[in-house]
C-alpha cells in the first residue's frame, strides 16, 4: 500500500512538473510581460530596468526553477489587469467555484446513483422509459443552451430566481459563502442545475448499465438460491459491485466540473475563477492563465490520486493481488 502511495505521488509531481512546464512557456513566451506591464511612454532603460527585476535576463532554466519554486508556494506573480497578486485574487474567487461544484456534483451523484438503481430495477416500467428518455435531454444539449433555457423560464418568464450573480454572501474567515442566505441559496439553484444535468444522466445511464451486468452474473442467482431478499441482493451485493467503475467516472467528473465551470460561469456571470479566467484571456492576463492552468491540474492530480486510493477500499481483488505481488 506505501509503495503504491509512494509511486502515485512520483506519477503526480512529473504531472504537475509537466503542467508547470506548459505554464512556464505560456509565461515566458506568450507575449512580452515588460510590454503588459509599462506604457508606451517608458523609456529602453526603464524597460530593461523592469526586466532585470523581474529576473527576465536570467538563464531559461533558473527562470522555470524559479517558477516551479514560487507556485509550489502559491505565489504567481501579480495580475497585469488588476495589478494585484494573484493568489490573493483567485483565493477570492475560488469558494464562488468550489461551493458551485460541490452542489453539482454531489447532486448529480446522488440522484444519478437513485435514478440509475431504480431504472435498472424497474427497466420495463413507464417511469423509467420517461426517465431515459429525458436523460437524453441532459446528455444532448449543450450547457449554454440549457442555462438559457433556464434563465428564460426560471427569471424572464417567472421570476423565482435571479437570472446571474451569487446573490448576498457571508464571510467565514477566509472564506465566502452564498449557502447561508437565501438570495445566495437561490442563485446557487440554475447554475446548479446547468453544470451538473450532464454528470447526472452520464451516472445515472453508467449506474443502470453496470447494474443490469451485475444482476446476470453467477454470484447473483447463487445469492438468489440462498433465499436473501431482494433488498440484499440489489443493495447489499449487486450495488456494491457496481460502484468501482462509478467511482473512477464519478472522480474524473467532478474534475470536469471544477475544469469546465467556464461555460456556465459566464451565462450566469458567477464570480468564480472560471470567469476570472475568461477575463484574462480577453486581456492576455497571463499571470492569472499560468496560475489557473496549475490550480486545475493540481485539482485534477489530487482528484485522480482519491480515486486510486478508493478503489483498495472498494475492490478487495486488488488488494489480493497487490499483496500477491509483494509475496
Amino acid at each position: 500500500m506505501f509503495a503504491f502511495i509512494l509511486r502515485r505521488l512520483l506519477q503526480s509531481v512529473l504531472v504537475m512538473l509537466t503542467v508547470a512546464l506548459v505554464s512556464f512557456g505560456l509565461f515566458r513566451y506568450i507575449g512580452d510581460p515588460v510590454n503588459n506591464m509599462v506604457g508606451q511612454e517608458a523609456t529602453m532603460a526603464e524597460r530593461e530596468a523592469l526586466r532585470e527585476s523581474l529576473g527576465l535576463n536570467e538563464p531559461v532554466p533558473v527562470q522555470f526553477f524559479r517558477f516551479v519554486a514560487n507556485a509550489a508556494q502559491g505565489e504567481f506573480g501579480v495580475s497585469y489587469r488588476m495589478a494585484r497578486p494573484v493568489a490573493d485574487v483567485i483565493a477570492e474567487r475560488l469558494p464562488a467555484t468550489l461551493e458551485l461544484a460541490l452542489i453539482s456534483g454531489f447532486g448529480a451523484l446522488a440522484l444519478g446513483i437513485a435514478l440509475g438503481v431504480y431504472t435498472a430495477l424497474r427497466r420495463d416500467g413507464w417511469l423509467s422509459h420517461a426517465i431515459m428518455g429525458l436523460s437524453l435531454v441532459g446528455v444532448s444539449l449543450p450547457t449554454f443552451l440549457i442555462g438559457i433555457l433556464l434563465i428564460y423560464v426560471f427569471a424572464v418568464e417567472l421570476k423565482v430566481l435571479p437570472a446571474f450573480g451569487r446573490g448576498e454572501v457571508v464571510d467565514l474567515g477566509w472564506w465566502t459563502t452564498g449557502l447561508l442566505t437565501t438570495s445566495g441559496l437561490k442563485s446557487l439553484i440554475m447554475p446548479a442545475i446547468t453544470l451538473g444535468l450532464y454528470q447526472l444522466t452520464l451516472i445515472m445511464r453508467l449506474v443502470r448499465a453496470e447494474m443490469l451486468e451485475v444482476l446476470r452474473t453467477d454470484y447473483i442467482k447463487f445469492a438468489r438460491a440462498r433465499g436473501l431478499t431482494d433488498r440484499a441482493v440489489h443493495f447489499g451485493h449487486a450495488l456494491k459491485n457496481t460502484l468501482l467503475p462509478v467511482i473512477t467516472i464519478t472522480g474524473l467528473q467532478i474534475g470536469s466540473i471544477i475544469a469546465f465551470a467556464i461555460i456556465t460561469e459566464t451565462v450566469f456571470q458567477w464570480p468564480g475563477v472560471g470567469l476570472l479566467f475568461i477575463t484574462a484571456v480577453q486581456f492576455v492576463d497571463i499571470p492569472v492563465m499560468a496560475a489557473y492552468l496549475v490550480l486545475i491540474a493540481l485539482i485534477f492530480v489530487v482528484i485522480n490520486l482519491i480515486v486510486d486510493l478508493l478503489y483498495f477500499v472498494v475492490d478487495p481483488r486488488l488488494r489480493v493481488q497487490r499483496s500477491g505481488r509483494g509475496q
